[in-house]
């Protein structure tokens, strides 16, 4: 399946504004949070920027930044929009988006123009059609992460390309550009590939412990393939993945076992998944970051098959992939 269109991609422009001019971040109050803490967070670092109290019907942040970096509001708690923090001033319209400052108005105008070859794309009525919108869709992306790979813009549009690069592709690239490399999600994402690379198809597994309990304690249990599920309760693909694990366990469950490992999520709402979706093999709850660390992974589900010798025979596959991996090796 193709890349999804990024209708929210961030555009770029010269900001032209004096360091010394401040910023004013406008955000319009709500009756749900009234009283509640609103942060700006540096998007590329995860450092908290700025703080203020919501209150009545506009909320005003007030500073000074070096220069523009890519943001993201925080409120009472939960993921606000995302924008450009740059010195100006910075309004949100009704469907959260940025306005009134020199980015995030490019930013707008950008997303109208990936907004239109959407819509175009959606109106296509052959494969031919949808191949050729699609290549004018990743031409216009590139040229835009090109002409703004210098700037937060430029950031924000190659994270979202990176993650279909092959990792000398990704490395290749950053080397070229001193400002990507001074990015934290790109080392990230530099560091988790070489991760996943080293944990793929041929290589052994890598354990971990979770309060007591490790994976070593599942492989070739019973001198049986592991089917690891790492999942989260609010990730819609892991949970439509789950029916296909019962069919794929119910015709081999005299090869096969399967274990799930909670992931980015929190135990109550794996616990009541757990039971909602009628899980009946062991769950490791509460793992986090650890194997995702561990395996390089960006995405959920991510789904692997490990041989009674401990040797990964297949990774991130899903559905009929998935499937034919499994009977392959059971084979």
């Amino acid at each position: 399946m193709k890349k999804l269109f990024m209708i929210a991609a961030l555009g770029a422009a010269a900001c032209g504004m004096n360091a010394a001019d401040p910023y004013k971040v406008q955000v319009p109050g709500t009756a749900d949070l009234e009283g509640a803490m609103l942060y700006i967070i540096n998007y590329d670092n995860g450092e908290y920027v700025d703080s203020v109290l919501c209150e009545g019907e506009m909320t005003v942040f007030e500073g000074t930044i070096d220069e523009p970096i890519p943001a993201r509001l925080i409120m009472d708690g939960k993921r606000g929009p995302s924008f450009i923090l740059e010195n100006g001033s910075i309004s949100f319209d009704k469907q959260g988006k940025a306005f009134g400052s020199p980015l995030n108005d490019v930013n707008r105008e950008l997303n109208d123009s990936l907004a239109a070859i959407g819509r175009k794309y959606n109106s296509c009525t052959s494969e031919a059609e949808k191949e050729a919108v699609y290549a004018q869709y990743e031409k216009y992306l590139k040229e835009k992460m090109d002409e703004n790979i210098d700037n937060p813009v430029g950031l924000m549009i190659f994270m979202q390309t990176a993650y279909g690069m092959a990792p000398e592709e990704l490395e290749a690239y950053v080397a070229k550009v001193p400002s990507l490399q001074k990015s934290q999600r790109v080392s990230q994402l530099i560091e988790m590939n070489r991760r996943k690379a080293a944990t793929g198809v041929g290589a052994k597994y890598t354990d971990f412990d979770i309060n007591g309990k490790k994976l070593s304690d599942y492989v070739g249990k019973d001198g049986k393939y592991l089917l690891v599920d790492f999942w989260a309760s609010w990730c819609g693909p892991c949970r439509r993945e789950i029916p296909g694990i019962k069919e794929l366990l119910a015709a081999n469950s005299d090869k096969l076992n399967v274990l799930g490992v909670a992931v980015w999520d929190k135990v109550a709402d794996t616990e009541k998944a757990i039971k909602d979706l009628d899980i009946t093999w062991p769950v490791i709850l509460d793992a986090q970051q650890i194997p995702t660390d561990i395996y390089g992974i960006s995405g959920i589900p991510c789904i692997m098959l490990i041989a009674p010798d401990g040797t990964i025979v297949s990774r991130d596959k899903q559905g009929a992939d998935l499937k034919a991996d499994v009977e392959k090796a059971l084979k």
